[in-house]
């Protein structure tokens, strides 16, 4: 190996290394957006109701969704505009998803109006 291929495969890895230390913080950002929404969800609403699919869809949702947005970001800092349109067409679809489906409404409340 000469010295030209060394540096272009040392280059790749941090690349990729980079690649990945972005992915997880995404998905750290995405835990973090979805906890005030999570904590509503399970453990509140009326009389304790909990609704578990904030749980079982909203935490992927948005977990996916940091990830998305995050690689977003690093494609277009590294200008590659087919892998950022291609990410931002993805976080569209989750979001689809996630309206589609209300995954992060939280549980269920109700008025009882003036007696209460």
């Amino acid at each position: 190996m000469d010295a030209e291929e060394t540096t272009s495969a040392r280059r790749e890895a941090v690349i990729g290394t980079a690649g990945c230390l972005t992915a997880g913080l995404g998905a750290l950002t995405g835990i973090a957006v979805w906890t005030p929404y999570g904590v509503s969800g399970l453990f509140g609403g009326f009389e304790g109701e909990m609704n578990p699919d904030v749980l079982l869809l909203g935490l992927p949702v948005m977990v996916l969704g940091g990830i998305a947005v995050f690689l977003a970001v690093f494609a277009l800092i590294r200008r590659r505009w087919r892998a950022a349109l291609g990410l931002v067409a993805a976080l569209a679809a989750l979001a689809a998803f996630g309206f589609g489906f209300d995954v992060l409404a939280g549980p269920p409340t109700m008025d009882c109006g003036d007696p209460c």
